[in-house]
């Protein structure tokens, strides 16, 4: 019998979508964690984490997601925002892992179709100084072809050569002097903490018991040392969790805390590799894609991006051995960044001009000694004698593979074997969701739509009951009261940091109006979870007091 190809999306979309939006009461999950017993623990929230709940829920598995924070509050809100093969990868030599990832790619960009969008990246050609020069530019175009036939032609168009108007076309502020044109191809971005938040909603949707601000402090062994749960702490609660299997997805917080028994060495190495990325006014640059821009005297690059009304100017990879739960932007990190942008902009760029700024660090897997740059961004799954697995290295662009060959490991231990689908599993907000037409006109329709995708008709239902609802919550943004509602409510944002870091992420792009914004966000929390006067004062303290330690690092005044 003939079958039209897009049936099976349509049943999909089907269930995906619902006349209301998903209930995530925190007291459910907090009484689930201690009353159920679970196949599965996954401690960590990250995107590979929530992932591979998500995985595992979809086989059968009874799940729980723990996070000691709020989900993606460590790397994965604090990456390049990129979805990509990777370039220089081609260059190290692993062509696989590039083939790879356009594959994973592509499968996001369907996926996740309203948080991840095409991105172009743009490389300028120039006389001298430049990220390349004219004896180097036949040699790149040659990478481009490879990194096209590696998968690029996924997206449907392919790299192309550019002359010194169109480069100028895509950045007006570049310098003309020595620009002899450049290089265009094609990836993808996403806002890297909505996707996280977003694939950990889906694990519930199907089953999951998911909670942040759930610190896991010890995993847990039976009378024959087989690992079979773990002690979290939440809400000033002690939580015995049972699960037959744990996984740790903590990344590169693996360095700390690894699970494993006293006395017991080692499996893997964690070096963390830092990056940074500072926010700047898109009218200083007026770039429509991203642009790599030379640092003159230096090896490493930076990149530009633009999001909304700013630019994304950073980059990747030093090694960092300081706390993990503050990591930031420093003076010296900041001056190097807009080293390289003056060199390449017609736009004479200052400390002051910075409106945010994040530094996070990626795990990679491998012993001290050379450059971080150099590092291959493979990951690694360990299965140890006792049952606990481990999965950390990779890059988000591959973490749904990730957690695919993490559960495979899981169910490997529990004796069964199911089918992954999570290759072609939406999440929440993509199934039906066509961004073309949501956001071909703009407005608040397009503004939601990228947001929140087809579940973006659940906030308007909030501004259609309360138009008061509609003012705006962060001056110089477009996000409205009605968001920090539907974070409240449906997000599980728990404090003022969950709701302007990272549910509209508005720290990063508009840091000291933010700060201002504080107090509003502060009592939304408290009609809906019941914060008393005293809590809420504390929580707009501490987040205005990070705020401005984040801003003096950055500017120099202290060190970090």
């Amino acid at each position: 019998m003939m079958q039209w190809p897009f049936g099976k999306e349509r049943r999909d979309s089907a269930a995906l979508t619902q006349t209301a939006p998903l209930q995530l009461q925190r007291a459910d999950q907090l009484a689930r964690l201690g009353d159920e017993a679970f196949d599965l623990l996954v401690i960590g929230g990250g995107i590979t984490g929530a992932y591979a709940a998500l995985d595992a829920s979809l086989r059968g598995l009874r799940v729980a997601l723990v996070e000691k924070d709020d989900f993606a509050s460590g790397t994965s809100s604090k990456s390049s925002k990129m979805v990509h093969g990777g370039l220089r990868y081609i260059e190290q030599g692993n062509l696989g892992l590039v083939r790879h990832s356009l594959l994973e790619r592509q499968r996001l960009r369907r996926n996740a179709r309203h948080l991840v969008q095409r991105l172009p990246f743009l490389f300028p050609v120039m006389e001298r100084d430049g990220v390349f020069d004219a004896r180097l530019a036949k040699a790149f175009g040659s990478l481009l072809w490879t990194y096209d036939l590696a998968g690029g032609w996924r997206e449907g168009i392919l790299h192309r050569k550019l002359g010194k108007a169109e480069v100028l076309s895509h950045c007006p502020s570049f310098r003309e002097e020595q620009l002899l044109g450049g290089y265009m191809y094609f990836d993808a971005r996403v806002d890297d903490a909505r996707l996280t938040l977003a694939v950990a909603r889906t694990a519930a949707f199907h089953g999951a018991a998911v909670l942040n601000h759930c610190q896991a402090t010890a995993v847990k062994r039976n009378a024959h040392g087989r690992v079979d749960g773990a002690i979290v702490q939440a809400d000033g609660r002690e939580i015995t969790v049972r699960a037959r299997s744990v996984v740790m997805a903590t990344g590169v917080w693996l360095r700390d805390w690894d699970g494993r028994k006293p006395g017991q060495e080692p499996r893997l190495h964690v070096r963390p590799a830092k990056g940074v990325h500072v926010a700047i006014p898109w009218l200083r640059i007026r770039n429509d894609c991203t642009v790599t821009i030379p640092v003159p005297g230096r090896s490493r690059r930076a990149t530009i991006t633009r999001w909304g009304d700013v630019s994304y100017l950073g980059t990747t990879d030093e090694d960092y051995a300081g706390g993990l739960d503050d990591v930031h932007c420093t003076r010296t990190e900041l001056d190097f960044l807009l080293e390289g942008a003056r060199s390449a902009l017609k736009v004479d760029l200052s400390p002051e001009d910075v409106v945010g700024s994040i530094a996070g660090c990626r795990p990679l897997v491998g012993p001290p000694g050379g450059k971080t740059v150099e590092m291959k961004r493979n990951h690694e799954i360990h299965v140890a004698a006792d049952g606990l697995v481990t999965i950390v290295g990779g890059k988000l662009t591959t973490s749904r593979h990730m957690a695919e060959q993490t559960v495979d490991a899981v169910e490997k231990l529990l004796g069964r074997r199911t089918r992954c689908t999570t290759t072609s599993a939406f999440v929440l907000g993509a199934a039906g969701y066509d961004a073309q037409a949501i956001t071909a006109t703009g407005g608040l329709s397009a503004h939601l739509g990228e947001r929140y995708g087809t579940e973006a008709r659940f906030v308007s239902d909030l501004l259609a009951a309360r138009p008061e609802l509609a003012r705006p919550i962060v001056q110089g943004l477009p996000h409205t009261e009605a968001e920090v509602l539907y974070a409240v409510r449906h997000e599980m944002a728990a404090s003022v940091d969950d709701v302007l870091s990272r549910r509209l992420r508005a720290r990063l792009m508009a840091r000291d109006a933010s700060a201002h914004a504080a107090q509003r966000v502060g009592d939304i929390l408290a009609d809906e979870l019941g914060l008393t006067p005293a809590q809420v004062a504390q929580q707009v303290h501490d987040y205005r007091r990070a705020v401005e330690r984040e801003k003096q690092i950055l500017m120099g005044d202290i060190q970090c």
